[in-house]
């Protein structure tokens, strides 16, 4: 009996320890995520969608600026995971980013748990599976950053959160598109748009979206992700005004719209007011945007908005979509409208313009320039300035962190090769504090959008053309919009600047999966030379080791397996732990 009240005991003070450690400071958040795949039917016939928890879409991370968040995953897919937090900013701690430069990949069967703060940072994101087109069966979900209470939002507290995926679908699951790439063939024109994992709404079917229940009278804050494969698409509500109020993390000025285009990797916030009839419901739609109307009429997701008091169905025709088929300024001027909210506080309570982009000095600059595949050694390859990119069996950090050698070529060139495309793992050398301007030139006939890890990229300039040092005249200085994932249209560039503040290996990449997946993307590298954990954290005690390194990793055994799911338990379930402890201690004594 004395054995066991000493025991207690010390399982007391190790759930006290933990729970010290997680009060301390800022506060932890702790998600389990069960990655597995499951039977739906998105489009009306089941099919097979990775879920997390059991959900698809996955369940909605709600967290605070500067919380740190720990999220166990286990891996219970056919094939090797990784989790991207997409436009998370992991300052300091590109090991988190789960991208294949920076993390090995976890195995099937396997726990990891990713371990981040989200520092400084506000708004609305996503997460998803980064590896061979996972995406585009599922595996994504929303992710939230609210502000501190400290911190004031720039609009009043809205009635209500509501969340919104909208995406392009097939009805092949991911690895047959893989297939498909690797034939060399497209991927074709997607079955359907789905808004929250359903197809289009009809109320006498089972696979609609759950309506949306709203109370009139009240305004709620809309999140869009458009988390799809390679479709823009224009959302829209049925007769209510959209109210701009945020982008990735940057609150914009704020301007209505009755419908605007949300390119593939892109989220923004809208302010909705229920002030409409309560006679009916009102549909939400989602159509195909830059393609053949005619053509593309199926790719369209339909939901519905319905308040608690409506008396009766949708009904009409549905919302249309901007008539520009032969106008292709008016997307452009849309985007071009969406300014930066300069007086407003984002995460810290300085206003958001008192970073004065326009006025830092330009330290580097980089064309990229993308056109239509080629074929490259008798595979059909995607490029950025005449490089396919290979990712590396090592990843990039983790070669750096053990000194590997040939991993990868620190030679991205400031320009476009004039030469045939080549195969490289070829990376863009960042200069630490500097400042970067980029210009995404798109010579394809379809929509491009990119992501920058690490950052939020101010959006400075577009338009159709060749970009050349004259169109640095028309760059908006002052407010434009800082955001992670910006689009690039057909035949035009798109110009960024941004400051290399946060060491780490990042990821530049075209979120159109098929163009991912066929290696457009580079990593931009940012080492501070004189090395300080102050602005890098050292590599996770549970890192994982793979490529040249392989033989460092040990196998995931049964305690390294429960440390990893207690690490990732929830906080209550420490203080239910802690309540039975201390019952226990009373029994036996």
């Amino acid at each position: 009996m004395a054995m066991c009240r000493v025991f207690a005991a010390v399982f007391l003070v190790y759930i006290w320890v933990l729970a010290s450690l997680c009060s301390a400071g800022d506060p932890y958040v702790f998600y389990n995520f069960e990655v597995s795949y499951i039977t739906a039917s998105p489009l009306g016939e089941p099919q097979q969608v990775i879920a997390v928890n059991g959900k698809f879409p996955g369940p909605i991370v709600n967290v605070t600026t500067n919380d740190n968040v720990v999220i166990n995953v286990r891996n219970k897919l056919d094939e090797h995971l990784l989790l991207h937090w997409s436009g998370i900013q992991q300052r300091r701690s590109s090991w988190q980013d789960g991208l294949p430069g920076t993390n090995c990949p976890i195995p099937p069967k396997w726990n990891w748990t990713y371990q981040f703060q989200v520092k400084d940072q506000v708004g609305s994101f996503f997460y998803f599976p980064s590896l061979n087109m996972q995406r585009s069966s599922g595996g994504f979900g929303s992710f939230i950053i609210n502000n501190r209470a400290v911190i004031p939002i720039p609009f009043d507290t809205p009635h209500g959160d509501i969340v919104i995926t909208i995406g392009d679908w097939y009805k092949r699951n991911h690895t047959a598109l893989r297939r498909a790439l690797d034939a060399g063939r497209d991927l074709g024109m997607p079955d359907g748009v789905l808004i929250n994992g359903k197809g289009p709404y009809q109320y006498n079917t089972t696979y609609v979206p759950d309506a949306l229940l709203l109370v009139t009278g009240k305004t709620y804050r809309v999140r869009v992700h458009n988390v799809g494969v390679s479709t823009s698409l224009n959302f829209r509500i049925q007769n209510h005004n959209m109210l701009l109020a945020e982008s990735e993390g940057s609150y914009t000025v704020q301007q209505n719209y009755t419908s605007l285009d949300i390119h593939v990797g892109q989220s923004y916030s809208f302010l909705v007011t229920m002030d409409q009839n309560a006679s009916s419901d009102y549909y939400i739609v989602a159509s195909a945007r830059m393609v053949n109307d005619t053509t593309w009429r199926r790719v369209t997701g339909v939901g519905i908005l319905h308040y608690t008091n409506s008396k009766g169905k949708a009904s009409g025709p549905l919302p249309a979509a901007p008539q520009d088929e032969f106008d292709k300024t008016f997307s452009m001027n849309q985007a071009r409208s969406i300014r930066w909210n300069v007086s407003a506080s984002g995460a810290r309570p300085n206003p958001q313009g008192s970073f004065r982009y326009g006025s830092i000095n330009v330290t580097e600059v980089y064309v990229l320039k993308n056109k239509p595949p080629v074929q490259i050694n008798g595979k059909k390859r995607a490029t950025l300035s005449g490089i396919s990119f290979i990712n590396p069996a090592t990843p990039i950090r983790l070669a750096d962190q053990f000194k590997v050698k040939g991993v990868y070529k620190l030679d991205f060139p400031n320009n476009p090769l004039t030469g045939p495309p080549k195969l490289e793992t070829s990376v863009i050398n960042g200069t630490y504090r500097g400042f970067m301007e980029v210009i995404l030139q798109n010579n394809e006939t379809r929509m491009q959008s990119y992501h920058l890890s690490g950052y939020a990229v101010f959006v400075v300039g577009m338009d159709y053309g060749e970009w050349s040092d004259n169109s640095r005249g028309t760059y908006n200085k002052w407010d434009g919009i800082a955001r992670t994932t910006v689009q690039v249209y057909p035949g035009a560039w798109t110009a960024i600047l941004v400051s290399l503040d946060n060491v780490g290996v990042w990821n530049l990449r075209s979120e159109n999966l098929d163009s991912w997946y066929l290696g457009q993307e580079t990593y931009v590298r940012v080492v501070n030379p004189e090395e300080t954990n102050k602005t890098e954290f050292p590599i996770p005690d549970n890192a994982l080791f793979c490529g040249a390194l392989g033989k460092m990793q040990k196998p995931q055994d049964i305690s390294s397996a429960a440390g990893l799911l207690f690490k990732g338990s929830n906080f209550s379930l420490l203080i239910t732990l802690l309540y039975l402890v201390s019952a226990a201690i009373s029994i036996f004594s």
